[in-house]
């Protein structure tokens, strides 16, 4: 079996996940997609690999790579569709909600003055989101008129499409943490809980982590997130409300594990790397 895996860094998680798969005896060539050209009628060099793994850090070459590979027939992991609905956080919330699968209410909106409705409608204090992005950025809690005010017109101002479009989120009053679910092949393998002083829980803002136990409940909501964007492997956030229950808040197709092995006990590394390879060697969709 051979397997390409793209990258635009090498990051911890790509050297890990090269060192399980040799450790399975499979070839994998590291291919880093910024010196990367497609040409959709020539590639023959993909076709020579059993399967293909995206781990780039950039969500527009993940998106173009896996765009033009699937149209050859190439399997990758994650698919186009996981990647389009899991870095859309307004798409991620329509699948979800769709489905049935708990999420916090929100609301969207395209010009200032809508989004100021929309953000009425759910009721301060309110968390404004770019429907794109990662790790925490440009994400604003606001807890009055004023504030709404202004951060609307500081997007308008900024003039991109994406900043056009408003994004409002209920304000869960979390207990200090979130939970993140690590799925692997559609079965949760493993869950952290992120703690921080600051209402922004990730860990590239100095949230801490530690191992939690899997309850059936969080089982249960994380594979029926990952079912639904069809996730190969894929992390869950979650949030504890205090009467809800647990509610999806966002899902990452590109997951970052290197501070939760430690605290789970569970290699997840090994464990991607071991699905991998029954996909590509077509014992699994």
């Amino acid at each position: 079996m051979r397997i390409a895996m793209t990258y635009t860094r090498l990051r911890t998680e790509e050297r890990l996940l090269l060192d399980e798969f040799e450790k399975l005896g499979i070839e994998v060539e590291a291919v880093d997609l910024r010196q990367q050209v497609f040409d959709p009628e020539d590639l023959d060099f993909w076709h020579g690999f059993d399967i293909v793994v995206d781990r780039a850090v950039s969500l527009t070459n993940s998106l173009v790579a896996t765009r033009v590979l699937e149209s050859a027939g190439i399997r990758c992991v994650n698919p186009l569709s996981t990647l389009e609905l899991c870095s859309d956080k307004l798409a991620t919330s329509v699948a979800l909600a769709g489905a049935g699968v708990a999420v916090p209410r929100f609301r969207v909106a395209t010009t200032p003055e809508s989004g100021l409705e929309a953000i009425e409608q759910i009721g301060y204090p309110v968390v404004l989101k770019p429907t794109v992005g990662s790790w925490g950025r440009l994400v604003a809690r606001v807890n009055d008129r004023d504030a709404a005010e202004a951060v609307l017109e500081h997007r308008g101002t900024l003039g991109s499409p994406q900043h056009s479009v408003v994004y409002a989120q209920e304000h869960i009053d979390k207990p200090g943490r979130d939970l993140r679910v690590f799925v692997v092949g559609g079965a949760p393998i493993a869950a952290i809980a992120r703690y921080s002083g600051h209402w922004v829980t990730n860990t590239a803002r100095g949230a801490t982590t530690e191992g939690i136990e899997l309850t059936h409940e969080l089982r249960e909501i994380a594979a029926s997130a990952a079912e639904v964007v069809c996730g190969d492997a894929v992390a869950i956030d979650l949030l504890e409300c205090p009467k809800r229950g647990l509610l999806v808040n966002e899902i990452n197709h590109s997951m970052e594990f290197r501070n939760s092995i430690a605290v789970t006990g569970v290699n997840i590394p090994m464990l991607v790397a071991e699905h991998v390879a029954r996909v590509g060697a077509g014992e699994l969709a």
